[in-house]
């Protein structure tokens, strides 16, 4: 290759040489998904260089009229999928959703209830995340370990002691649906404004797969877009709210409160992975499920200690395994790595360490999204099996997995179906 510096060809081999790794690695990592081609359009289009900041038809810049015409139709799009009636598409990653939340209903000082980062609580409910940066205190829920769920009893009793103006529920860990049924009647009793983070189960909220929240006595989702929702890395919130002015607070603490600009090309992504979803999506999330559970299944079976076992192990994309045993989160999640398994060390109730947790977990969103279903959930297990309990050599490990994932690399339940996921775009020959 000519006319390129030897800095910008030493970049471009490092994305080639990415996208070759993950085509022949096993992505197991709960936060990651690929994108369909038709997305990749949209990250393509001249939208990425473009600003429109504000609402469709009240921008502060010129040429926005087919952004405009997009960002409504995605607005659209959601409202539908989700059954609400507000739809937020600007939020520019999971997190980005969650301070626009804590901007528009909080102010600096107050205490909100969210779960504890050690029962798998997301980054951003921490004083050194979001929640720190607006200047909040918090409260933790009480967590039930065995059942790796909210203790429903001790989190009524929290609520009605505290009586926090936001309550936060969703987690980063999250295996079972969040007890909202369980809790209606407190939220009603305290007044409490419900906020579910629902970025790793957003895809199977919008399948109809886990629980659906704001059926259940939440009034706010916001997420991530790119986990078991497969589309862009993006953010999104979404509402039915309990009166006129928490929407405007909403739309609000977005623009101009945490965003500028909202990368018009991953929105336009969004849009199109909104209607794929409406499309492919319950067939999607439901395949999901099932492969987790026979993940767990088969990894519990060969003698791993997975959690929640007396409770069916998980009921959404995710499980969690306890490996101290096997050397600690740390030590088997680099192990993997060295086998073309891609996996994270995580944080199990009772760890104190975020850097060397005796846990791993491990998503099944990625792997369905390629086609695989049961069966290959068992082939999976028997890699871990063989690398982390029978101390198997990671490169005679790896040439199998290479071998087994051959036949993974084309997409399902998209448009475009069967385009190579992990195809580099070249533009230079």
């Amino acid at each position: 290759m000519t006319g390129i510096s030897r800095d910008a060809r030493y970049i471009r081999d490092n994305v080639i040489e990415h996208n070759r790794f993950f085509g022949e690695s096993l992505p197991l990592i709960a936060s990651e998904n690929v994108i369909s081609p038709l997305q990749r359009e949209m990250l393509n289009s001249d939208f990425n260089g473009r600003y429109a900041e504000g609402l469709p038809g009240h921008r502060y810049y010129q040429g926005n009229e087919f952004v405009d015409r997009v960002e409504e139709k995605g607005m659209e799009l959601a409202k539908k999928l989700f059954g609400c009636s507000f739809a937020d598409l600007r939020p520019i990653s999971g997190t980005v959703a969650n301070l626009a939340v804590l901007f528009a209903l909080t102010k600096p000082g107050e205490t909100i209830t969210t779960p504890a980062l050690s029962d798998g609580a997301h980054i951003s409910t921490a004083k050194f995340g979001a929640v720190g940066v607006r200047g909040l205190k918090t409260a933790n829920y009480p967590f039930d370990a065995e059942r790796m769920t909210l203790d429903v009893d001790g989190t009524a009793k929290m609520l009605r002691e505290i009586r926090p103006g936001l309550a936060l529920f969703g987690m980063s860990l999250f295996l079972f649906p969040a007890p909202l049924k369980e809790l209606s009647d407190v939220f009603a009793e305290t007044g409490c404004t419900v906020w579910y983070d629902g970025a790793h189960v957003l895809g199977l909220i919008a399948g109809k797969q886990f629980q659906d929240p704001l059926r259940e006595g939440a009034h706010i989702i916001s997420g991530s877009t790119h986990k078991t929702f497969p589309g862009p890395n993006h953010g999104i919130i979404l509402a039915n709210p309990k009166d006129e002015g928490l929407g405007k607070a909403l739309a609000k603490g977005v623009f101009p409160g945490v965003t500028s600009n909202h990368h018009l090309h991953e929105m336009a992504a969004l849009c199109i992975a909104l209607d794929e979803m409406r499309r492919f999506g319950r067939q999607y999330a439901r395949q999901i499920v099932l492969n987790s559970k026979a993940l767990a299944e088969s990894l519990y079976e060969r003698g791993f200690d997975v959690l929640a076992a007396d409770y069916g192990f998980t009921e959404s994309h995710a499980l969690a395994v306890n490996v101290e045993k096997q050397g600690g989160g740390s030590e088997c999640a680099l192990a993997l790595e060295k086998a073309n398994i891609v996996v994270n060390k995580n944080l199990l109730p009772s760890d104190t360490s975020p850097v060397h947790p005796s846990g791993l977990r491990l998503g099944t969103q990625e792997v369905t999204h390629l086609g695989m279903k049961k069966g290959e959930m068992d082939e999976i297990a028997s890699f871990f099996e063989r690398l982390l309990l029978k101390k198997e050599d990671p490169l005679s490990v790896s040439r199998d997995v290479r071998r087994f994932k051959k036949k993974y690399v084309r997409l399902k339940y998209c448009y475009g179906e069967g385009y190579p996921a992990y195809k580099y775009e070249r533009f230079f020959s």
